[in-house]
Order: structure tokens, then C-alpha cells, then sequence
């Protein structure tokens, strides 16, 4: 079912685009509406999420540890498994985010004959998402492009690298052959792997959807489907001067990646795609574990009026040991009285 229906929803995405063009005529909806509705959820979409995880309350600290923990001298510490301090919690951020180290170590464990439990390394999809992760980079990289007069040389040599193997005209980029093979990928582990096939959800298959008609659409445009460069960025260029205009002619195939495109940056804060922000903010990462170390007090607590045991005991004490609870200290007897004469 959610196979099915992130399908219809890629697909109505770009038969909206075709037909709106096509037979509507919605050149400025689509080139120019749609774009500044979409950065607008975007930005407040990002703004609202990393503001709502900042503000979440950490009564203590929960980093996800793997390795050993800072103890005795002659224990070895797995620094970067278990840091103990900022800076290597730093290390271990920075390995995370560049490498996607825990994916790396990432196991998975096959039942065989005898009712045995066998594991082994899974490095097809550390290799699949760190592939499409970095080409995806370095595609929106690329783009930039278009938005900008003149070029940076730093997105000129960064494209003239890309397409180094020059095959006809235009030339062929890496990062388009392997950016739709790692999506490739991915789809397809998804439906191979019956756990996977069975724990997944429409908010798992439509960004991967969508991101595979992004790169075909994007592949049509350069290769197959020849779009007026100068048109596009004159388009993109009057967006970002707020001074916007489309030109005539530049072609359907265009206006449906564009869609698209603006459907993934709208859809970008309120998926699961925002891990790539939230990983930032994740007490889990973020964190040194020196609870051993340091007394760590929220930074959210505020001042209030607290209740201590003793307190509690001697205001309950005479209730509590006629209930038979004990108690640390006694009831004090009351002194006698004794009659005068």
C-alpha cells in the first residue's frame, strides 16, 4: 500500500506539472509561485523543528555509547565510542556526519541450520548511503550555479572535475551515473529485504521516489531533453532578486523537475529527511558521557520550592508509625505529668 501510493503521489506530481503547462499555460505558477511557497515552508519549517528541539528538556545526559567508558588508568577508553570530553565528542560528531561511522559498523544476523545465529559485516548500504549522500552534495553544489553572476571558481572546478570523463556532448557527470544508482539502490533494498519491505512506510518510499524522479527528470533535461540554460537561469536569477520573470521556451521537461524539486524542499522539514539537521541537536550525539565525572544539571530546571525526606518524615512521622512504616527517627515521648499533692 505505501509502495502504491508514494507512486501516485510522484506520478500526480508530474502530471500536474505537464498538464498545468501544457494545456493551462500556469508559467508563473509553476516557475514562479510554487518556488517562493516552497522556501518559505522550507525556512520556517527548519526554523520551527530545530527550535522545538531546542527547546526539549535533557534531564540527563543519554549519549549512545558503544566502547568503554573513561574509568580506571589502566582500562583502555574508547574515546571516540564513549567520548568523555568536548573534544572528543567533537571527533566523534565529525566521523558521524563526514563517514557515517556507526552505519560502518553497522551487523546483520541470519538464522542458519541448527538454530544458530550467524553475523556479518553489512557494508552495502554504508557504501549505498554514503554514495548518494556526498553526489547528492555535490549535485546541489553544482547548481549553485544558476544562482549566482558570476561563478565562483570553486563550483567551475568542482564541475569541470565532475564531468572529467568527457564522453560527447554534454558531457556526462559521475555524480548523475552513481546519485541515480545508489537511489536505485536503496529502492530496491527496500523491496528485496522482507523485514525491510515489511517495517516500511509511504514516509519512507516517497522521498526515495522522489529523489529517483528528481535525478531522471534532472538526466532528461541535460541529456536527452535540451533545455535553454541561459533561459533557466534568467529564470533563477529573477527569483533571487525578487524581480522574478520566465522566459518563453524553456520546456515542460524543466518545469516538472523544477516541480519536483520544490516538492522535496517543501516536504524536506517535516520528514525524515530532517535528520540531516537533527543529527546536530540529537542528545545521543551531542553529549560527552561524563556522568561518572561531573554532577550535570539541566540548564531548563528552574528554581522551585523542593520537599526533602526529612521534611516529609516529620511532617508524617506520627501517621506513618501507626501504619507500621518505618521510620529513621522515633516518635519523642511526651514527657509525664505528675499530679500535685
Amino acid at each position: 500500500m505505501g509502495i502504491k501510493f508514494s507512486l501516485a503521489a510522484v506520478f500526480g506530481l508530474v502530471l500536474a506539472a505537464y498538464f498545468g503547462i501544457t494545456a493551462g499555460g500556469l508559467y508563473h505558477f509553476f516557475g514562479v509561485s510554487v518556488p517562493y511557497i516552497a522556501f518559505l515552508l522550507f525556512l520556517c519549517g527548519v526554523v520551527f523543528r530545530v527550535l522545538k528541539w531546542a527547546r526539549s528538556p535533557v534531564p540527563f545526559r543519554i549519549p549512545t555509547t558503544a566502547g568503554q567508558q573513561k574509568s580506571l588508568p589502566w582500562i583502555e577508553h574508547a574515546k571516540f565510542d564513549n567520548p568523555s570530553t568536548k573534544q572528543q565528542t567533537v571527533v566523534r560528531m565529525a566521523l558521524e556526519v563526514l563517514l557515517f561511522r556507526s552505519l560502518f559498523r553497522n551487523t546483520q544476523f541470519e538464522a542458519s541450520e541448527g538454530h544458530k545465529l550467524g553475523y556479518q559485516q553489512e557494508k552495502w548500504l554504508w557504501l549505498g548511503s554514503l554514495a548518494f549522500h556526498y553526489c547528492f552534495l555535490v549535485i546541489l553544489i553544482r547548481h549553485l550555479r544558476f544562482f549566482m553572476e558570476p561563478v565562483p571558481f570553486f563550483i567551475q572546478g568542482l564541475e569541470r572535475l565532475d564531468g572529467i570523463m568527457q564522453v560527447g556532448l554534454p558531457g556526462i557527470y559521475l555524480t548523475d551515473i552513481v546519485f541515480m544508482l545508489a537511489v536505485t539502490f536503496l529502492i530496491v533494498r527496500r523491496f528485496v529485504i522482507p523485514h525491510m519491505r515489511y517495517i516500511s512506510l509511504p514516509q519512507d518510499y516517497f522521498p526515495l521516489f522522489l529523489l529517483f524522479a528528481i535525478g531522471a527528470t534532472g538526466v532528461l533535461t541535460r541529456y536527452i531533453f535540451k533545455v535553454d540554460l541561459i533561459k533557466v537561469k534568467t529564470l533563477t536569477m529573477g527569483l533571487i532578486s525578487f524581480h522574478p520573470v520566465v522566459p518563453a521556451g524553456i520546456g515542460v521537461i524543466f518545469f516538472i523537475h523544477f516541480l519536483l524539486v520544490c516538492t522535496l524542499f517543501a516536504y524536506f522539514p517535516f520528514s525524515k529527511l530532517m535528520h540531516a539537521g537533527g543529527i546536530f541537536l540529537s542528545p545521543t550525539r551531542n553529549v560527552p558521557n561524563d556522568n561518572r565525572i561531573r554532577r550535570y544539571v539541566n540548564p531548563w530546571n528552574y528554581p522551585v520550592k523542593v520537599h526533602t525526606y526529612a521534611e516529609y518524615e516529620d511532617h508524617f512521622r506520627e501517621k506513618m508509625v501507626e501504619a507500621g512504616l518505618p521510620v529513621e527517627k522515633e516518635l519523642e515521648e511526651a514527657p509525664s505529668v505528675t499530679a500535685e499533692p
